[in-house]
């Protein structure tokens, strides 16, 4: 079967757009590469963003945590039991559109289960929405990951992670903001019915935006490797999950993978939920995503820095990330330790952000940690980017990062639901987040030119969607 012809953004016209008209100027637009980013950046915006802001107000808007943690226990958990060796597959076999709506209404499900938990105390049904949304978020983030990472040019990859960053933690944003201003004469501890209401309609609207996610056949780029269709097939994509994930560089990447999440339970129920009142927690958590998009911003910047060639950009992201890691939690600890002696007085929940000599130093704090997160997450990112231009291993590599940012997240969030001292989690976290960039760094030094190189894992993907002898290929 014939392939269409390119046209000039990039993208693949069908034969009935081919033209002058209206309909074919939409479909260039509609294919070229940069608007699918900022598409499922805007998606994430509104259904993992208004998630996050959920999540930044501490215990998602409660007083006590309790449920919350549980919650994103179940939540973590499901997506680590599904995301690399169910969803991972699965999008290879229905693609990035399916995947997105498959997954996306859960998001408001969770919101309406927190609504429902402020009127009747129904912890199960939060918990158990956690669960579903676990699964659906696996289904968004395999599909945003392979998006993100394999849509533009290997020199352009850097600026697509900024640019989704920035849009995705605008939703955080924008949602603890208008927490902020719903709950700013609030003395209850808990936010109001209208912030979930608001919140589930956003993320409504970012589930039904999914149905103009277009597949990778029609985004093409000089430098995409996508399997033939005929080549598709459950026992070949199950061989490709397994060689991909066992590479050796892979398997160096699987702790920063773990650390991607685990801080936040910390951060968020600690720094943030045991330390303001509910409206500075508001405050809090729109400064905290939107550090974040300054983050990523900065990291877009340095990973596509034009003086370097791709491998010494690995290796000065890896040194920034190793040096600004060690400066902020290091602050971090002066703040555990001013923590932990206002917890033994019985102090909690009361800080205003108008105090300006307690509240000063813990938001800055919160401020660089949100940064310290878009740092993080932006090299994984960049890193299984430069593992392969294919759609079909990036979506493995982004399984795998959920699977394991997970398991590491809801060993945290188990960890605060346990009652486990803020101690304890802060120097777990810290920990762990060091040590696993250490341990990344003979993926770091393995880092090629270009996907192209002999050694990369485009070969691993062409090696396993060659046609077997006698196959029949006709369409």
């Amino acid at each position: 079967m014939g392939r269409n012809p390119v046209n000039i953004l990039g993208g693949f016209q069908s034969a009935s757009d081919r033209g002058d008209g209206n309909s074919s100027a939409w479909y260039r637009v509609y294919t070229y590469p940069w608007f699918q980013i900022l598409l499922i950046s805007f998606i994430c915006f509104c259904c993992p963003g208004m998630y996050n802001a959920l999540t930044g107000l501490g215990g998602s808007g409660q007083v006590d945590p309790t449920v919350a943690a549980n919650a994103n226990v179940a939540l973590l958990s499901a997506m680590a039991g599904t995301a690399l060796f169910v969803v991972g597959p699965i999008f290879d076999r229905i693609g990035p559109r399916a995947c997105l709506l498959i997954g996306g209404w859960t998001y408001p499900l969770y919101s309406g289960s927190l609504l429902c938990f402020n009127a009747t105390a129904n912890g199960a049904f939060v918990i158990a929405s956690g669960a579903i949304l676990g699964v659906g978020a696996s289904f968004l983030w395999v599909a945003q990951g392979a998006i993100m990472t394999t849509y533009v040019p290997e020199s352009q990859k850097g600026r697509a992670i900024a640019a989704f960053w920035i849009i995705f933690n605008l939703g955080g944003g924008v949602g603890s903001l208008a927490s902020f201003g719903m709950n700013y004469h609030s003395t209850t501890g808990t936010v109001s019915d209208g912030t979930y209401i608001a919140l589930l309609i956003i993320m409504a609207v970012g589930w039904l935006l999914g149905v103009l996610i277009c597949p990778p056949r029609s985004v093409r780029i000089a430098d995409m490797q996508a399997s033939p269709e005929v080549e598709k097939s459950w026992l070949k994509v199950a061989k490709l999950t397994v060689k991909t994930v066992c590479d050796w560089r892979v398997l160096s990447m699987l702790p920063l993978f773990f650390c991607a999440n685990v801080f936040y339970s910390y951060q968020q129920n600690i720094v943030n939920g045991m330390t303001f009142n509910i409206r500075s927690r508001s405050l809090n958590g729109a400064l905290y995503w939107i550090a974040q998009m300054l983050g990523g911003l900065i990291m877009g910047v340095l990973l596509d820095t034009p003086g370097l060639n791709r491998q010494w950009r690995a290796r000065v992201n890896w040194l920034f990330l190793f040096v600004t890691g060690m400066a902020i939690w290091g602050g971090g600890y002066a703040f555990q330790l001013w923590y932990d002696r206002r917890a033994a007085q019985g102090k909690k929940q009361d800080i205003d952000f108008t105090d300006s000599r307690q509240s000063v130093g813990p938001i800055f704090l919160y401020i660089f940690y949100g940064m310290y997160d878009a740092f993080w997450q932006s090299f994984c990112y960049w890193l299984m980017g430069a593992q392969s231009n294919s759609p079909a291993v990036a979506a493995i590599l982004v399984g795998s990062y959920k699977t394991f940012q997970s398991v590491g997240g809801a060993m945290a969030w188990r960890l605060g639901a346990m009652g486990k001292s803020a101690m304890l989690q802060f120097a777990v976290d810290w920990g762990l987040c060091m040590g696993s960039l250490v341990l990344a760094i003979p993926a770091v030094l393995a880092v090629t030119l270009t996907n192209t190189d002999e050694n990369s894992l485009d070969e691993v993907d062409l090696k396993y969607t060659q046609p077997e002898s006698g196959e029949d290929h006709r369409a």
